[in-house]
Order: structure tokens, then C-alpha cells, then sequence
């Protein structure tokens, strides 16, 4: 064993406690870093050597050579990762139905004077008053104009459901863009990672990034995550390559294995696909016919549970199976109408006008674009108004047409379709509460083990500031020996 030897081990204490000083101040900057796990330096003590001797052999022995920074080591738990990315998926999910369901009620509410109600009991009581004097020109231009507001109200309600329904439409392609962009940026990490393990790095802060960036893709899809090698000779401490696996129904591959995912990003071949939404349209509607894609053409079953944002969007967007919350709510809003429509102008038809001569038309109208207007012949002609049985005077055929609104059952059917509504967004809030609570309880245990303590980390700072300073101390002594020895020991050559 070298003289020197002491110097040698004492300059190795001195680089591992700055290496630990340095990853601790690499902590405290980065405390507040989204996404940053806090890191540690593992210590080695280094190989020992045997006791000099002539016939020493080559084995390791009892006197040590000092320590050596392993490697340094992100804490993080990746069971609870793949606990808070599924949690995750639920959250978005139930988040943003919450969200659409609650803009559908809010164009529905029915609790203020605004609503389709209102204008209901506004246009019957219009009636009502007709009946009482069916020969008042004042009486006759009320149940025009709120035949008009009744009109407007209906259309207004039809024109707000389906631009919220188009603007589900434009989320969506910007959850597919997100998708596409996510796993675009993971593959690009994945192959920086690759290149950096294979040389004998460990790139803790890549390796945040990336995970980063699949906790914003769970919000989305879900997703399985797995890891491989990038190379047969990276050390363990090397996390590996990202596998992503959009998960799906099981199906069966072309080689006959039974399947529940569709690989997104590729580990050791370094690639991912795309992907992107299949429109159709029935019936004078959109919807979303599926998910593709798009670089081995293989279709995403839409049926994938009830996870991710995307899978929310297209449940209130409507797709080949499911026919979406708002259209379904545009299509019995506009079934309610049309009965309506039928119902009153079939009454209004068996009513006499003032003019007798005249024949009866029908009251409402569909026009060109497909919105309820009062006919234009009785929004001029107010007299045409039937609303007698039998002749001038006669109010009857006005009470007639008041009835309408309970024996066509358009109020019962209304007071359905939002009862309905209000059922499904409490559900939707509640379930939203529940995951947001798990989904906190998981994010505070990831927290806890991965986030930087700013006590914590003042702590070890000390300890390893001590340690350097015992480290330079024993360099020191090492040397006062060594000066010792030479300067002071004997006087041969003097």
C-alpha cells in the first residue's frame, strides 16, 4: 500500500461529499419544478485491500481505500404511479362529462323567468285571454307575438345545444392533437434516454420529463406504461425505455394472442403513431365512427370504459354506438317541438277564424333552416287566429288550443327531459368529488416520497458540508505525516 495512500482516499471523501453537496443544491433549486423528483447519492465504500505482504493474495481485504458516489437515485414509487395514471384517467373522465353535462343544464335551466316554461305559461295564458275575448284585436296580436317568443325560445335552445355540441367537437381534435404531440415528445425523450443510458448515464431529469408528460396523457386516454433496456450493458439504476399501450377491449392480433391495448410509443425500435378521429354522419348528424390509427391503420374500440377526457368528449359528442348526451337532448328537444308543432296546429285547423271565409292555416311553421316560426299569413293576418268552434264570438276553439300543452304532454315531457339532465349531473359531480378526492389522497403519497423538503434538504447539506470538512481535515493529517517523514526524520542527505 502506497504512502500516499491516505491522500488518495481522503481526495476520493472529498468528491463524494461534493458530489452529494452538489445534487442537494440541485434539490433546493428545483423545488418547485413541476414534475421534479428529488435525488440522493448512493454511497459505496470502495474495494479493500489485503495487508502488505510479500505473498499477499489478490482477494479483497481488511484495509479499506475509502468511498466512491455509486450512483445518484431519483425517489420515486412507480406502483404508485401506475395507481395515480389510472386514477387519473377516471378523473378526467368523470371531470369533464361533469363539465359538459353541466353547460347542457345550464342552457336547459328551467328556474328563471328565461326558460322554456316561462315562455310556455306565458303563450297559454295569452290563449286563455284570447278565449275570453276572441273578437280583441289586442288580445289576438299577444298570442302572436308570444307564439313568436315561444318560437324564439325553442330555437334558442336547439342553436345553444348544438354549438356546445360543436365546441365538444373542437376539444376533441385538440385531445387528439395533445395525444399525438404527448407521444411525439415521449419518443424524442426515449431516444435521447437511450443514447445517454447506453454511454453509462443516468438521466434522472429526462426521466422527469418523460414521466411528466405520460401523467398528461393518462388524463387523456388511458394507458398502460412499461419500460425496457436500451441496451444489453446499462447498469440497473437506468430506468429503460417508455412502452406506452393505449388500452382498449380485448381483441385477438393477426398472430392469433389475445390482446387489450395497441401499442402508442414503441421502446426499442423508437417509434409511435398517431392518432386520429373517423367522422360519419346519419340522419343530418355528425358523430365520431371511431379512433384510428394511423400508422398501422388498427381501429381504437370506442367501448374502453368509462377513462380519459377523450372517451368523455365523444360520450356527450355521440359516436357509432352511443348516441351522446347532446344529441340525444337535441333530438327529444326537437321531438317535443315537432309534437307540439303537430298537436296545436291539428286544434288550431278545427277552429273557425273571424273571417269565416277564410280557411284555417297552420299556426307554426318549420322554416327553410329548420327553426319554429309563427306562420308569416298569421303574424299579418292576427283575425286568422282560430279561435272560435262555431262562429264569431265564440272563444271555445282558444281554450281548445290551451289544452294542448297538457294533453300533448309537452310540459310533462320537458319537466322529463330536465329531471333526467339533473339526475345525470349530480351523478356525474359526485363521481367527479370521489375520484378527485383518491386522485389527491395518490398525488399527496407521490408527494411525499418524491418532492424536495426544503428542512430535509438543509439537514443533509450540513451533514455532507461536515463530512467535507472531516474529509479535508483527514487530507491534513496525511499531509503533517507526510511532512513528518520527509522533512523531519533523519539526516541522511543533508
Amino acid at each position: 500500500m502506497s504512502t500516499f495512500h491516505g491522500l488518495e482516499m481522503a481526495k476520493q471523501a472529498l468528491f463524494a461529499q461534493q458530489s452529494a453537496l452538489y445534487t442537494t443544491g440541485h434539490n433546493i433549486a428545483n423545488a418547485n419544478t413541476e414534475g421534479y423528483s428529488r435525488q440522493r447519492v448512493n454511497f459505496e465504500a470502495d474495494l479493500a485491500m489485503p495487508s502488505a505482504s510479500r505473498n499477499r493474495s489478490g482477494m479483497p481485504g481488511q484495509i479499506g481505500t475509502g468511498v466512491k458516489a455509486g450512483s445518484i437515485q431519483r425517489i420515486r414509487d412507480h406502483f404508485i404511479d401506475h395507481q395515480f395514471r389510472g386514477e387519473n384517467s377516471l378523473a378526467g373522465y368523470w371531470e369533464k362529462r361533469a363539465e359538459a353535462l353541466g353547460r347542457m343544464e345550464n342552457v336547459l335551466n328551467d328556474l328563471d323567468d328565461t326558460g322554456l316554461s316561462e315562455a310556455m305559461d306565458q303563450f297559454w295564458s295569452g290563449l286563455q285571454d284570447l278565449a275570453v275575448n276572441p273578437t280583441n284585436g289586442g288580445a289576438r296580436s299577444v298570442v302572436v307575438h308570444r307564439g313568436i317568443a315561444l318560437s324564439d325560445t325553442f330555437n334558442y335552445l336547439n342553436q345553444s345545444l348544438t354549438q356546445i355540441r360543436n365546441d365538444l367537437k373542437t376539444e376533441m381534435n385538440h385531445s387528439v392533437e395533445n395525444v399525438n404531440r404527448i407521444s411525439e415528445q415521449v419518443n424524442e425523450l426515449n431516444t435521447e434516454i437511450k443514447a445517454l443510458e447506453i454511454a453509462g448515464y443516468i438521466p434522472n431529469d429526462l426521466y422527469d420529463q418523460r414521466d411528466l408528460l405520460i401523467d398528461e396523457l393518462s388524463r387523456i386516454i388511458p394507458i398502460d406504461v412499461s419500460y425496457g433496456k436500451s441496451g444489453d450493458h446499462v447498469g440497473d439504476a437506468a430506468q429503460g425505455l417508455a412502452v406506452i399501450e393505449v388500452k382498449t377491449e380485448e381483441y385477438t392480433d393477426a398472430d392469433g394472442n389475445t390482446k387489450n391495448g395497441y401499442k402508442l410509443v414503441g421502446g426499442e425500435n423508437l417509434t409511435y403513431q398517431s392518432i386520429s378521429l373517423a367522422e360519419s354522419v346519419r340522419e343530418g348528424f355528425s358523430y365520431i365512427s371511431g379512433i384510428q390509427l394511423d400508422l398501422d391503420g388498427s381501429p381504437l374500440s370506442l367501448e374502453t370504459g368509462r377513462e380519459g377526457t377523450l372517451k368523455s368528449l365523444i360520450d356527450a359528442y355521440g359516436s357509432g354506438e352511443n348516441e351522446g348526451d347532446f344529441l340525444k337532448g337535441l333530438k327529444d328537444l326537437t321531438d317535443l317541438r315537432n309534437n307540439f308543432i303537430e298537436a296545436f296546429n291539428v286544434v288550431h285547423h278545427e277552429g273557425v277564424p273571424l273571417d269565416e271565409t277564410v280557411e284555417p292555416v297552420d299556426f307554426f311553421v318549420i322554416d327553410d333552416n329548420g327553426n319554429m316560426v309563427v306562420n308569416q299569413e298569421i303574424i299579418d293576418n292576427p283575425e286568422w287566429i282560430t279561435a272560435a268552434l262555431e262562429g264569431e264570438g265564440d272563444g271555445k276553439n282558444a281554450l281548445e288550443l290551451a289544452k294542448v300543452f297538457d294533453e300533448a304532454g309537452i310540459k310533462e315531457a320537458y319537466a322529463q327531459l330536465t329531471g333526467s339532465l339533473a339526475v345525470q349531473v349530480e351523478d356525474a359531480e359526485r363521481m367527479q368529488r370521489n375520484t378527485t378526492v383518491l386522485l389527491s389522497q395518490l398525488e399527496g403519497s407521490r408527494q411525499s416520497i418524491r418532492s424536495v423538503s426544503l428542512d430535509e434538504e438543509m439537514t443533509n447539506m450540513i451533514k455532507f458540508q461536515h463530512a467535507y470538512n472531516a474529509a479535508a481535515r483527514s487530507m491534513t493529517a496525511t499531509d503533517e505525516l507526510l511532512d513528518r517523514i520527509i522533512n523531519n526524520m533523519g539526516l541522511v542527505g543533508r
